[in-house]
């Protein structure tokens, strides 16, 4: 039986109208006023609100081993507060460690989320060290349908690569037209700083930000961009954190690098206050690249609405109080990360949309359209046009709430935007036609989700014939 929606006015990243929709077999199939639709067919009433394409998260982390201890989501939990919040679909890490076979670790991370999601989800596959098995592994990993590589400039010796080895995962990425996401830091200069200042006594978390400062994020993000113009490779800055390192990436890009650039969540809303605060309270707020000063707030979302920035992430990874105290005595050893898969669809449409930040066509963009193009996964999904998947977000935008981790639905004991209100929030949202979540509880199937299998999009054709659009 299909499925109408009816009196929204439907908000895609292009263009805005008042039109009804209707749904068969798991897509859109029909939208426009007065469509003639079987007589029995089910209609929701989304007179008053907005309907958005369904949301796309372009890096989480779920299933996730660190510094001696896992994040706390399952893929059941996170997909339920993804959906809740909006989001329909996410990308996630798959990260097994240097000393993990990378083939094994991509059966494990697909294991762990067959079955469990409750939302669409693909992965991007780490490349922690490269060795004589890893081509060939690499090369099995795209054909089965994961078109997208993670690298880390960072954490020496556990998921860090070195020059060397991000060459030649560069150079496969370029052959393989697959493109590769890049955590930008210096690993060395890290530890460097990192050992200089535990010896100085300096081991509160208010010390996470000094030990990898703005320089080196810019160095990594520089140095990450060079490789990519020499390789001929595609790539995509994650987390993006400061001016410098904006700076960087947009030099490549009007250099011609085929480079995209994210940041997320917690770098739009936070500064480097949050990680300065006593004992556990400022753990909470540990990450890397770190919140970074006040003064990095501005440009960041300037760059959002200028399309200098391609994308907003969440790099969703939580770790719970516990958790957060291994690293007391040591900043160190506290698990980096915080979560935010649920709210930022609705902290972003409140401080960009509602503020005055972003237009309402560039937060579908960057929050659904622009990852869905970067990834191979447009127009099946982000956007609303016949043929489309029907993940679709009914949005009310008279709702007014308060974030609280009381009533959030991460496997989480803390929230890193606690307090924040929010104006909006989702009131019906659908993964491929079925609702799964109706005024914020989740009423839907538990294991309707599905991995995504992408196609290789970035090959020397159609870099040829100018793929790279807005922003890229």
């Amino acid at each position: 039986m299909g499925l109408l929606i009816k009196g929204g006015e439907i908000v895609t990243a292009e263009c805005r109208s008042q039109s009804d929709i209707y749904i068969e077999d798991e897509t859109v199939s029909l939208i426009g006023r007065g469509l003639h639709v079987p007589p029995d067919t089910e209609a929701i009433d989304a007179t008053g609100k907005l309907i958005f394409p369904g949301f796309i998260d372009p890096h989480v982390h779920i299933h996730l081993p660190f510094m001696a201890t896992f994040a706390k989501d399952t893929h059941s939990t996170a997909s339920k507060a993804a959906l809740i919040g909006g989001t329909t679909t996410f990308i996630e890490m798959c990260c097994p460690s240097r000393n993990e076979d990378a083939l094994a670790g991509y059966e494990l991370w697909k294991q762990k989320a067959e079955g469990s999601s409750a939302c669409d989800y693909a992965f991007h596959m780490a490349v922690t060290r490269w060795d004589a098995k890893t081509e060939a592994q690499l090369r099995e990993i795209v054909r089965d349908g994961t078109a997208s590589f993670k690298i880390f400039l960072a954490y020496k010796n556990f998921f860090g690569v070195n020059d060397e080895e991000m060459f030649e995962t560069l150079k496969l990425a370029a052959e393989l037209g697959v493109i590769t996401t890049a955590h930008c830091e210096n690993a060395e200069l890290v530890a460097q700083l990192q050992q200089r200042l535990l010896a100085e006594g300096k081991t509160g978390p208010e010390w996470h930000e000094p030990s990898r400062p703005e320089a080196v994020e810019t160095e990594g993000t520089s140095r990450f961009a060079t490789f990519l113009e020499q390789t001929g490779a595609a790539g995509y800055v994650v987390h993006l954190s400061c001016a410098p390192a904006l700076g960087a990436a947009v030099a490549a890009k009007l250099r011609g690098v085929r480079l995209y650039v994210e940041s997320v969540l917690p770098h739009l809303l936070l500064d480097r206050s949050y990680a300065e605060r006593e004992g556990v309270e400022g753990m909470k707020h540990v990450m890397s690249p770190p919140l970074r000063d006040k003064r990095n707030l501005a440009v960041l979302w300037n760059a959002l609405r200028a399309g200098l920035i391609d994308t907003v992430g969440t790099d969703h990874c939580p770790f719970d109080l516990q958790q957060k105290l291994l690293g007391a005595g040591n900043f160190t050893q506290i698990p980096n990360g915080i979560p935010g898969i649920e709210d930022r669809v609705n902290l972003m449409y409140t401080h960009g949309v509602k503020r005055g930040a972003l237009n309402i066509h560039r937060f579908v963009d960057v929050l659904s359209t622009r990852p869905a193009k970067i990834f191979g996964l447009f127009p099946r999904k982000g956007t609303i046009a016949a043929g489309s998947d029907a993940d679709l977000v009914i949005y009310d935008t008279d709702y007014r709430g308060t974030i609280s981790v009381a009533t959030q639905h991460s496997a989480n004991d803390y929230n890193g935007f606690e307090g924040f209100a929010i104006e909006g929030r989702p009131s019906v949202v659908m993964v491929r036609g079925r609702v799964q979540v109706r005024d914020g509880v989740f009423v839907g199937e538990p294991g309707r989700g599905r991995m995504l299998r992408r196609e290789p999009q970035y090959g020397a054709r159609k870099a040829a014939q100018g793929e790279m659009t807005h922003g890229g």
